[in-house]
């Protein structure tokens, strides 16, 4: 499924992206402080003028306490919510609009607002956490308060809506940009981690179990009787296990050759025929299939014996490829497999029909009393 790069709760699962945000939030609490100090000094500047200085005062003194309650409150994705954004964002806005109360109408026309460029931290803050669209909604609402107050408006004045306008976008869409470089990076990290953790198993698979179970199907043969049997069944699990470590070696995205992956089941008691050449499949879709066949072949074992011939045939017909295994066995009487199903006996409905539809694929089982069974499985090729 697609991610929603724009929506931070998308985030919430990956640190990586987290850590971009804080660490760029801590960047604008350096730029928060900055225009903190150059507010002050144009204030100053202008402060015989003011109609209202100690209003003025006032503000300076909230916005240095915002300044240092934001740069906390920033500073942790507990605290970074809408609740947050939205008073930094009311603050600035309202700030804006105190000019109208602070400053003669003088300067209404040609100075800066109270706030000046203090209220970019706001804009910036907005873009962080939801990119572009942030940064642009915020800018509009500080552009619109700047250009309401305003008893003309002048060059400057759109400049500096201008700057307020591209600004906010622009941080926004490259912090999402970085947001997915670094999400992308993390999962390739943990992939390879986990890429490194499946061999460094497999090693220990190898080296122990497998041996085990080659040693147990090898002098359970030689003393035969049940030991035998024993020895039988410890060479299917190592098949199975050698298969599974196999599976975990590829990576999602690898191919597989079916043809020779069925080919491996070719055993005293099962003939294995497949085409000449290579039939491709994505690696997890051969392994899903060889375990189909393999649950179809341990069937034969089963229910017809150890010794019972069994015959796997694959073909591949272009757009798809059809898989037949079929055995000389008694059969399945009619209403068996249903019935086996009501009882909680789920071998050939899950193990057999489930993996097959899993896979896009069809089940045909053609059987009858003492004329053997044969499943004629399909699959289509991507």
């Amino acid at each position: 499924m697609a991610r929603n790069v724009t929506d931070p709760a998308t985030w919430a699962a990956d640190p990586a992206t987290w850590a971009v945000e804080t660490t760029m939030y801590r960047a604008l609490a350096v730029l928060r402080f900055v225009v903190l100090v150059n507010t002050i000094v144009l204030n100053l500047l202008k402060w015989d003028g003011l109609a209202r200085p100690v209003v003025a005062g006032l503000a300076l003194v909230f916005m240095a306490l915002w300044t240092a309650f934001a740069t906390w409150a920033y500073d942790s994705p507990a605290r970074r919510r809408s609740p947050l954004l939205v008073a930094d964002l009311l603050v600035a806005v309202g700030l804006v609009l105190l000019t109208l109360v602070v400053q003669s109408e003088s300067q209404l026309a040609n100075l800066s607002t109270l706030p000046s460029f203090w209220v970019m931290a706001a804009v910036l803050a907005w873009g962080i956490h939801w990119h572009w669209v942030g940064g642009l909604i915020a800018a509009t609402a500080v552009s619109s308060a700047d250009l309401v107050i305003r008893t003309d408006i002048n060059q400057t004045n759109v400049g500096n809506v201008f700057l307020l306008m591209i600004g906010g976008p622009v941080l926004g869409y490259a912090t999402g940009l970085l947001k997915s470089m670094a999400a992308a990076r993390d999962r390739a990290e943990r992939s390879a981690a986990a890429a490194a953790e499946r061999a460094r198993l497999a090693r220990v698979v190898h080296d122990g179990v497998l041996q085990v179970l080659s040693l147990v199907q090898r002098r359970g043969l030689e003393l035969g009787g049940d030991a035998a049997e024993l020895g039988r069944l410890a060479g299917e699990q190592e098949v199975a296990l050698r298969s599974l470590v196999q599976q975990g070696s590829l990576s999602a995205g690898s191919s597989g050759d079916l043809a020779g992956s069925l080919s491996s089941l070719q055993s005293g008691t099962v003939t294995v025929s497949v085409p000449g050449s290579p039939v491709l499949f994505p690696a997890g879709v051969v392994d899903e299939v060889t375990s189909v066949v393999r649950t179809c072949l341990s069937n034969v074992t089963r229910h017809v014996g150890p010794s019972a011939p069994a015959w796997v045939l694959l073909e591949d017909i272009g757009r798809s490829v059809i898989v037949t295994v079929r055995d000389e066995g008694p059969g399945i009487a009619a209403g068996r497999l249903e019935s086996a199903a009501a009882e909680g006996r789920l071998g050939v409905s899950q193990s057999i029909r489930g993996r097959v539809s899993d896979l896009g694929g069809t089940s045909s089982l053609v059987t009858a009393p003492g004329q053997g069974t044969e499943w004629e499985l399909t699959f289509p090729k991507a």
